[in-house]
This record gives structure tokens, C-alpha cells and sequence, in this order.
């Protein structure tokens, strides 16, 4: 294929996707929970607690992180922190709540295309560049998975699940109009997913390639699509 479906630069140009976003929409979700009135201040300081809570999970897990671990990293005291969550396992929810609320939206935001071959191309890009703005995000979710809780690994299983269902439908819907050709729709969503996790897994791979996300987003979309289309259909997209 030769033009992608979205660019980076116009996903980039449409999307505020920065950590403090993140942590933006995070502080407003969960004014319940958040004791500090002022804004601004909560969200600068649960910024800080963001980025403190990846670099601890980098270097000792999540799990190895202890309350005392991330009131050093902040350089916040545990009474401040308290007035943000009330325990780990909390704050963990509160990030990973946000991180899948955030997919599922940037997904729908960009892949409206009426055409599934067109929308399935869309919704590719939107998750590799997402994962290219965000990549520490992305990777505390997935590498930290195996050193959770039973109860938040579980909760990252459902965040892989919902976006691959969301993948799922589409080709489903490919299926129904007839421009897809495939014999089992979650088998294929499976595979597309474990592509795009590729990207941020696996980034010194690509990195040493120097192959650009807009590079890989061609590659997965045309592996993808060899895989869609029999003689029955009548022409690729693209």
C-alpha cells in the first residue's frame, strides 16, 4: 500500500496525547477520591505520582513498590498522597481505568470510516501511534501484568480483551458486507493485537531497524490484509 489511511502527523495534530493529559483526565474522573481542591495542584501533583509510579515499576515492579518508595520518588509526603488514593491497589485502578477508557476512545475517534477495510486501516494506525506517543504507558500496563495481583492482572487481561474485541467487530462487520474473507475473526483479532504489541514491547527491535511507526503501520496493514481477501473479493483498498 502507498498512503496511509491516518498519518501520524495528522493523529499527533488531533490528539493532545502527552502523560499530563493522561493524569488531566484521571484528577477529573475521580473527584471523589481526590481530596486537593485546587486543579491545577492535583494534577500536577498526581503527574508526579505518575511518572514516579512507572520509574519504580521499571526498576523494582509494582508490586516491590512500596507507599514509602513512592513518597521518596514524589518527594511528596505519605499524608499528601493519601489525599490522592487510598492504597496502591487503588491508584492502580484509578491509571488503569483512564488507560482503557482512553483507548477505546482514541480508537472510535479516528477510525469512523463507513468502508471496514478503510476503518480496520484507521483504527491500526490510531492504536500504533498512540502506543508511540505513550510507550512507558503502554509497557507498565503489559510487562507489569505477570507481577500484579491477582486481581489487577485480571484487570489488564480486560483492558487487552476490550480493544481486541473492538478489532473484532470491525472484521465482523467486514465480514457481514462481505469485503472480509477470513474463517475465524477473534483468531485474526488476536494476531493483529499481538503485531501491535509488538511496536511497544519490543521497541529496541525497531529502533536498531530504524524502522519509523508510519513503516510498521504499512507492514502490519498489508500482513493483515493478505490474510482478508480471497479471489472472492474484488479489490484491496488502498
Amino acid at each position: 500500500m502507498n498512503e496511509l489511511a491516518l498519518t501520524y502527523r495528522d493523529f499527533i495534530s488531533r490528539e493532545a496525547t502527552s502523560l499530563e493529559s493522561i493524569c488531566r483526565a484521571l484528577v477529573m474522573h475521580n473527584r471523589d477520591k481526590i481530596q486537593i481542591k485546587k486543579e491545577d495542584r492535583a494534577i500536577q501533583n498526581m503527574l508526579r505520582i505518575v511518572r514516579a509510579v512507572i520509574s519504580l515499576s521499571q526498576k523494582k515492579g509494582f508490586q516491590g513498590m512500596s507507599l514509602r518508595d513512592l513518597s521518596q520518588e514524589t518527594d511528596l509526603s505519605m499524608g499528601a498522597l493519601y489525599n490522592y488514593f487510598n492504597s496502591k491497589e487503588e491508584l492502580f485502578e484509578m491509571i488503569y481505568n483512564e488507560g482503557k477508557t482512553m483507548i477505546l476512545q482514541i480508537l472510535e475517534a479516528h477510525a469512523t470510516a463507513s468502508d471496514p477495510r478503510i476503518r480496520l486501516q484507521q483504527a491500526i494506525c490510531a492504536h500504533l501511534y498512540l502506543s508511540e506517543s505513550l510507550p512507558r504507558i503502554f509497557s507498565f500496563f503489559f510487562m507489569e501484568a505477570k507481577n500484579l495481583s491477582p486481581k489487577n492482572q485480571k484487570n489488564v487481561i480486560t483492558m487487552e480483551q476490550s480493544s481486541e474485541r473492538y478489532f473484532e467487530q470491525i472484521l465482523l462487520d467486514g465480514i457481514k458486507q462481505q469485503s472480509f474473507y477470513i474463517e475465524d475473526h477473534t483468531l485474526m483479532a488476536g494476531a493483529l493485537k499481538a503485531l501491535l504489541q509488538d511496536w511497544y514491547l519490543k521497541r529496541y527491535k525497531f529502533s536498531s531497524r530504524k524502522v519509523s511507526v508510519e513503516q510498521y503501520a504499512k507492514f502490519v496493514i498489508g500482513f493483515v490484509e493478505a490474510n482478508l481477501y480471497s479471489s472472492q473479493s474484488d479489490s484491496q483498498p488502498g
